[in-house]
């Protein structure tokens, strides 16, 4: 796993912890990033699963270990399955090489993170 801590769950609390300064000196900018990806990652033509997944996918590609907890988290929320993770990871290897294969395993480590500590939907009969 490229996560140096182990955990995307402290990984992404100990991230967003560290950007309060920013929000704190620049609050303007940081209004204006949240807004961007609020806007970016709306429903449109393609769901907010969708991109979350491409999300994910370009985390994989860059490198970007906080990237992919944020996005493993919120795919988790969104439901996704597993497969859909694996056939994303898919794409993103294939677009990024070995070291994108390498993050997609950091992915994974992610998503079975989150996925263990999400509520258990119950189907009432």
């Amino acid at each position: 796993m490229a996560n140096e801590s182990g955990s995307y769950r402290e990984l992404t609390q100990g991230v967003s912890a560290r950007l309060a300064t920013l929000r704190a000196s620049t609050p303007d900018v940081m209004k204006s990033v949240a807004e961007l990806g609020r806007t970016a990652m709306a429903d449109g033509v393609l769901g907010r699963k969708t991109k979350e997944l491409i999300a994910l996918a370009l985390g994989v590609a860059s490198r970007c270990d906080p990237c992919i907890g944020y996005h493993a988290q919120a795919l988790v929320k969104l439901g996704a399955s597993r497969q859909e993770l694996d056939e994303t990871l898919g794409v993103a290897v294939y677009m990024g090489g070995g070291p994108s294969l390498m993050y997609a395993a950091s992915a994974i480590a992610a998503f079975a993170e989150f996925s263990a500590a999400a509520p258990v939907e119950r189907s009432v009969v």
